[in-house]
């Protein structure tokens, strides 16, 4: 089975339906939950109002329009505080600290900020690169974020001045019978032509799309780059080594959207409400964004330079307040330090984020 394809059936379910409301899961099923995805789907911005004829093929490859992106330094730090960053982590929050280093993970806020210096449209800003051609018209109502990976290959700069640039590509398909799996890569260009971080986002979305179409059934490509590590299906069958817990704040979405994710269901409580929720929820990649910095701080001591590669399942929703428990495995790869992790959400026991791995450059003294 292709790599890209290896842990991900089902993955976007696991733990999901039992975070709703019992009675509004049992009354309407799944669709609060996929509309919480959604929500999540900073990289999944294809096809949600286009209708064309299958050809898978065709899509495998595709390549959109670069899009232009920027940031300064003031954006990082507000980032590392969107993501939690408490007071003492001056090395993210203090631009006149003598170690200050952006921290890794803020490249996937890209995908929605673009080059904006100001508020930008999410309707706009979540569909910006138009169809992918060959996929079929996906029903936003079922489509979800299912994983993330992020790939450092070289540190960017406080401030990216002019010429960076997202390159966007479809690299994945699989039907499955009951959904498609899409794959899209992102990657960083500065102006010198070189890649400086590669993103990969996996979407799931539900419904038998070939059911008309029986020459695609069954269809799966992947040309997906291959990863520096491979995440296992279940964490090490022993005591995590580190157990960090912190607890979000009641405004964590609030800081966190002005990074440029402006979906109004993390700020307007009635949105959230209307899902069956309790009100507006956290961002997705901000909850991811926390584990990033629970991983730095217990592996480095806080030395965000040394992070290669992550990547998590997402899984449950998390709501502003809640408390984040994150358990670490260490162990030696070569000569990274590699973290399997979960990310639980402690006041209700369900995982947020599951089948994490992450490499660290180096040996860390954990092992």
């Amino acid at each position: 089975m292709p790599r890209a394809w290896s842990r991900r059936r089902g993955a976007a379910w696991e733990g999901g339906q039992d975070a709703l409301p019992r009675s509004k899961t049992r009354a309407r099923g799944p669709f609060f939950l996929l509309t919480y995805h959604i929500t999540s789907t900073h990289l999944l911005q294809p096809q949600l109002t286009y209708n064309m004829p299958i050809d898978f093929e065709k899509a495998i490859g595709y390549e959109k329009t670069p899009a232009a992106v920027s940031w300064n330094q003031r954006d990082l730090l507000l980032y590392a505080a969107g993501i939690g960053a408490k007071r003492n982590e001056l090395t993210n929050l203090f631009e006149l600290n003598k170690d200050w280093q952006p921290f890794p993970t803020y490249p996937l806020v890209l995908g929605l900020k673009g080059d904006s210096e100001s508020i930008n449209n999410f309707s706009k800003a979540k569909d910006a690169g138009g169809a992918t051609p060959g996929l079929p018209a996906l029903n936003p109502k079922k489509l979800v974020h299912a994983e993330q990976s992020i790939w450092i290959l070289k540190p960017i700069p406080a401030d990216s001045g002019k010429g960076w640039k997202l390159r966007k590509q479809s690299v994945g398909v699989k039907d499955t019978g009951k959904g498609l799996i899409v794959d899209d890569s992102q990657e960083l260009v500065g102006p010198d032509g070189g890649v400086y971080v590669r993103m990969i986002s996996s979407g799931y979305a539900f419904g038998d799309y070939t059911k008309d179409e029986p020459k695609w059934k069954g269809f799966q490509k992947s040309i997906a780059p291959k990863q520096p590590t491979k995440a296992a299906n279940k964490p090490p069958a022993r005591k995590p080594d580190v157990v960090f817990s912190e607890k979000t704040t009641e405004e964590q979405a609030v800081i966190y959207r002005l990074s440029g994710d402006y979906n109004p269901l993390h700020i307007e409580p009635s949105i959230g409400k209307e899902l069956g929720f309790p009100g507006a929820i956290l961002h997705g990649l901000c909850s991811y964004g926390h584990a990033a910095r629970a991983l730095v701080l217990n592996t480095t001591g806080g030395d965000g330079s040394k992070l290669v590669y992550m990547s998590a399942r997402f899984t449950s929703p998390v709501m502003p307040g809640d408390e984040l428990e994150t358990s670490m495995w260490f162990s030696s790869e070569g000569e990274n330090t590699r973290v399997d992790f979960i990310q639980k959400i402690v006041q209700t026991g369900k995982t947020c984020l599951g089948g994490g791995v992450a490499l660290f450059k180096g040996k860390t003294s954990k092992l």
